[in-house]
């Protein structure tokens, strides 16, 4: 791990908020998906 001297703790916090806002958004959208999906699927089943 590189030395990031004084700044460490805001260079980690920066790096794990990011990874949480990504991981929040691929969950957000996987559930939209599931979602949507799931809707077409009825419609395409009731003609």
């Amino acid at each position: 791990m590189p030395d990031l001297g004084d700044y460490a703790i805001e260079v980690l916090s920066a790096y794990g908020v990011s990874i949480l806002l990504l991981l929040a958004l691929v969950w957000l959208s996987w559930r939209r998906y599931a979602k949507v999906r799931a809707a077409l699927e009825e419609v395409e089943k009731n003609g």
